[in-house]
């Protein structure tokens, strides 16, 4: 069986069970991954058996056949807006732990088009990590159709999908607060696009809180910068190198702070001390770097994700699936760690 695959003959479920000398039932039942999920019992040798057979004769099983037999296609969809910040790693890094011990593919999708590619391609299950208004539509009807959705907002209401609900507002705030008790020159790193006349929930928490402090809101230490971690980078360091410089920054985002984080220290500023930094997301990357990211954010927000997307991608056969989709709140906290230490009035940085 060996030397007709290698000529050429693509293996079939059948050659890998002539090898093994079992059943193409059993191939089937030990290649789909479920066993340990009760069934007929198949023994740990000859799964091993199996295995190596279907090793040996470069055997993969079809997924759109199986996708037809099952209705499953072991994949789910992660539709992430930017994958370099913090953020979206850190929920690629989480859903990545629950999904492939059970099998089960995550596929990136690195734009905001989600709506044209789930009208082609179908999955277990679809994180989507920022819906337009003109998308709205688009996600109940693919809801109406079956598609098992999880969607990030902080306005939907779920209507035959999941929403994942964390409201920025407060715990902005909670983090330009943490920061007034030690500091007067406090700038704000931001995307151009949340900042201005109209503002933003992250922006105008740093606005307000200043106003509530009686601290005037200066024009120039708001640092804009066009959404990359680049942009981010190089409007810190136009503010660190002011020659009246922010003694700390509040950065909108975790992937800005890190920026900001890297420009003072190739400006020769410890973190920490000669300038703040705090950030918002609380990912896993901020809380693992040197120095730590101080930040806000939500507890166990990424693993809780992982896990309920997962429970919906395997809903046909996990008696813990949700029963019907809602609304998921997580509360933000505050996370002091070293780049933002606690400070008090007496030893206010001006």
């Amino acid at each position: 069986m060996a030397k007709a695959s290698s000529t050429g003959v693509r293996p079939t479920i059948r050659m890998v069970a002539e090898l093994a000398g079992v059943s193409t039932a059993t191939v089937s039942y030990v290649l789909s991954g479920r066993r340990g999920d009760g069934g007929p019992g198949v023994s740990d040798p000859t799964a091993e058996k199996v295995k190596a057979a279907a090793e040996r004769l470069g055997y993969r099983p079809n997924q759109a056949a199986r996708a037809i037999r099952t209705g499953r296609t072991n994949t789910v969809i992660l539709s992430l807006t930017m994958l370099s910040d913090p953020w979206s790693l850190s929920v690629i890094e989480s859903v990545q732990k629950a999904a492939v011990p059970r099998g089960i593919t995550p596929m990136i999708l690195g734009d905001a088009d989600w709506v044209k590619v789930l009208g082609t391609h179908n999955a277990d299950a679809v994180f989507v990590d920022a819906v337009r208004e003109e998308q709205r539509d688009a996600l109940r009807k693919l809801a109406e159709h079956g598609t098992s959705l999880v969607v990030f907002d902080e306005v939907l209401e779920a209507e035959g999908f999941d929403v994942i609900r964390s409201i920025a507002g407060p715990g902005c705030r909670m983090a330009v607060e943490h920061l007034l008790h030690g500091h007067r020159r406090i700038a704000c790193l931001t995307p151009a696009t949340v900042a201005g006349t109209s503002g933003g929930t992250r922006y105008r928490a740093y606005s307000d809180a200043l106003a509530d402090a009686g601290i005037p809101e200066r024009e120039d230490y708001v640092g804009l910068f066009d959404g990359t971690s680049a942009g981010a980078y190089a409007a810190a360091t136009r503010l660190l190198s002011m020659p009246e410089r922010p003694t700390a920054i509040y950065a909108t985002t975790d992937y800005a702070a890190v920026s900001a984080i890297n420009a003072a220290q190739r400006l020769g500023l410890a973190v920490g001390t000669d300038v703040d930094i705090i950030g918002v997301g609380n990912t896993v990357e901020g809380e693992r770097m040197s120095p730590s990211l101080s930040t806000v954010g939500p507890v166990d927000f990424f693993d809780k994700l992982a896990r309920l997307l997962l429970r919906r991608a395997t809903a046909q056969s996990s008696p813990d699936a949700p029963k019907d989709p809602g609304v998921l709140d997580f509360p933000w906290h505050l996370f002091v760690r070293e780049s933002a230490p606690h400070r008090s009035a007496a030893t206010r940085l001006y």
